[in-house]
């Protein structure tokens, strides 16, 4: 599976392992950014880059890192298409991807050490989405709200 990474300095570190790991599973690695480890980098790029790429490159998954996760759950949550959930247990991340068909995974790099962090990201890129009618109404209502701005029950 292609796996589009993004992050900022506080993530930086987690994502060069991520993007070795991953590799080593058997993924094909896209990496966004950062590049190299600039302070006070800001996250938006990075993350609405590879959120975009998802997006563009169906059957893929994304994962954007960094100090909390959550300001980079939001920027690629800005990006139409994307599901971006906060992984912070192994729970979240298994039901982001059964129950929500999440196809972005948000990491906190301050948040978990680097094992606990790739074992979140382990459970996220081997869980498939249920496919549960329950849960494709959902996901077909949040995209419906956003082609029209409105959120019909």
């Amino acid at each position: 599976m292609r796996v589009h990474l993004g992050s900022d300095h506080a993530g930086f570190e987690l994502k060069q392992h991520l993007v070795s790991w991953l590799g080593a599973n058997g993924h094909e690695i896209v990496d966004h950014g950062a590049h190299a480890l600039v302070p006070g980098d800001d996250y938006p790029p990075y993350c609405l880059d590879a959120a975009q790429a998802t997006v563009d490159d169906p059957g893929s998954l994304g994962i954007v890192i960094g100090g909390s996760g959550n300001g980079e759950q939001i920027a690629a949550n800005k990006v139409d298409g994307v599901r971006a959930a906060l992984a912070w247990s192994e729970e979240t991340a298994r039901l982001a991807r059964l129950h929500n068909d999440a196809n972005v995974v948000a990491i906190g790099a301050r948040m978990h050490s680097i094992d606990e962090a790739t074992q979140l990201v382990g459970i996220f890129v081997s869980t498939p989405f249920s496919g549960d009618e329950r849960h494709r109404r959902r996901i077909a209502m949040l995209t419906a709200y956003e082609r029209t701005g409105r959120a019909d029950a």
